[in-house]
């Protein structure tokens, strides 16, 4: 991440090596508020301005992901070589990783039928725990 920022033109700074710590952390997917309140505690000098300015330089230089889920503002998470998508839990907020090989070559599929190859492609379901469900 940080040869990332050098090759986006911005120098690493303390509170940006702060904020790289807390995205490297971070086994959730927080908010840009959220990365800061933890960047500050590492460094109580980080301001909001630069948490939004990392992340802008880290997601254009493709090391951060941003996610617009549809319980909120954006998330970040660390760009994963390893494809997954989400269950975002609609009561709880909580965002949980999964990776179905039966649902990628579903998709596969449908894209080779209709002439297609996947470049790219987000899967998020919605969803809300069943009562009695302990998985």
């Amino acid at each position: 991440m940080a040869q990332a920022l050098r090759d986006g033109g911005v120098r690493l700074t303390r509170q940006r090596a702060a904020l790289l710590r807390v995205l490297d952390a971070a086994q959730d997917h927080p908010d840009a508020a959220e990365l800061h309140r933890r960047a500050q505690e590492i460094d109580d000098t980080v301001s909001l301005a630069t948490v939004y300015r990392t992340l802008s330089v880290l997601e254009r230089e493709g090391v951060v992901h941003r996610h617009s889920f549809e319980n909120g503002g954006a998330r970040f998470e660390i760009a994963d070589p390893s494809h997954h998508d989400h269950i975002v839990d609609v009561d709880s907020g909580e965002i949980i990783e999964f990776h179905n090989d039966r649902i990628e070559e579903i998709q596969r599929r449908i894209a080779a039928e209709m002439g297609y190859e996947i470049v790219h492609h987000r899967l998020e379901l919605y969803c809300r725990k069943i009562r009695g469900s302990e998985g």
